[in-house]
């Protein structure tokens, strides 16, 4: 199966022209709608498999409209043709249930809420290289995923922030949660312990936690969990860049309310710069691409070289899946 038979790259208003020339992100559907069933999907990505990782590789995102994906099952079979191994979500921050297979919904705080760029699981050492999602409701308005190439992000910094940028790059970043054995459903990084180290047990929460690099100290039934000093610039060795591998924008965009559990600080133990931070977030706003989400869209982004966040849900419905892979 050659590829110009099954795929065809499209453009939409949305994209953004790389320097090189190229479309973040790139957007792909189908040469012929009327023969596509889930099978011949499948198959067209194993079959292509090595040019789909090369537009990954040049583009970091793949939007895969038009494609017959009308079920989570669909989207599972959909996500296993490509072969990744799947990531496990142990000491994840946000709330989230398995659907079916390796899928799993998105952040489950209330949909009007904003939930800031990140980069998935940034605040751990073995973060997932790849994430996919896929909407299984289509919003009726807002709720978009947008997404920004963090090597951008990092350039802008560095040029406006030299010296932040620096101690950054010397120290990382400590990151602080106050986690309850109860997840709670009305924050961003809402995620129990118990639902974070998928465990009721004080013990083998602590040993799994240490082996993220996390301690756990008590309060009770409440756990304070401390992670780092971790990178919060990384070396992206694919594509020989520096990019902005850290959760700031969460910290800083959050509810007051969530800030009580939530912060992070330089691995100095120094605070975070206020005037980057509120740079940071121009920054993301104006480099980010916000394609709306159709039923049956399928996004697969590279989570090494590409930050995604959520905005808010202003006409319902809406529903997104996601799932992770090393």
């Amino acid at each position: 199966m050659a590829t110009g038979e099954f795929f065809r790259q499209v453009i939409l208003p949305e994209q953004k022209s790389h320097n090189d020339g190229g479309l973040f992100p790139a957007v792909l559907s189908p040469t012929c709608t009327t023969s596509v069933h889930i099978s011949t999907f499948k198959e067209a990505i194993m079959a292509h498999k090595p040019w789909l990782e090369s537009i990954l590789l040049n583009t970091g995102a793949i939007l895969f409209r038009g494609f017959p994906v009308t079920s989570p099952s669909d989207f599972n079979d959909a996500v296993e043709a490509f072969g990744f191994p799947e990531f496990p979500y142990v000491g994840g921050r946000a709330s989230r249930t398995q659907v079916v297979g390796r899928v799993y919904t998105a952040n489950e705080s209330p949909l009007h809420m904003e939930v800031p760029f990140h980069h998935e699981m940034a605040y751990v050492p073995d973060s997932p290289t790849k994430l996919f999602f896929f909407c299984e409701e289509e919003p009726g308005e807002g709720g978009e995923t947008p997404i920004v190439l963090s090597h951008i992000v990092y350039e802008k910094m560095k040029e406006r922030h030299p010296d932040f940028v620096a101690q950054l790059e010397e120290h990382g970043l400590t990151y602080i949660k106050i986690a309850g054995d109860r997840d709670d459903p009305s924050s961003v990084t809402g995620s129990s312990w118990k639902k974070a180290y998928q465990t009721d047990d004080k013990n083998v929460a602590e040993e799994r936690a240490a082996k993220l690099g996390t301690k756990l100290e008590w309060m009770g039934n409440t756990a304070k969990v401390i992670t780092g000093p971790v990178p919060a610039i990384r070396f992206d060795e694919a594509s020989r860049r520096k990019t902005w591998f850290n959760s700031l924008a969460v910290t800083y965009s959050i509810p007051a309310r969530e800030k009580r559990n939530t912060s992070v600080e330089l691995g100095s133990g120094d605070p975070v710069d206020e005037d980057a931070m509120k740079d940071m977030l121009r920054i993301l706003k104006e480099e980010c691409v916000a394609i709306p989400w159709k039923k049956g869209d399928v996004l697969l982004v590279n989570n090494l070289a590409v930050l995604h966040s959520r905005r808010p849900l202003i006409k319902p419905p809406r529903r997104i899946l996601a799932s992770l892979c090393k």
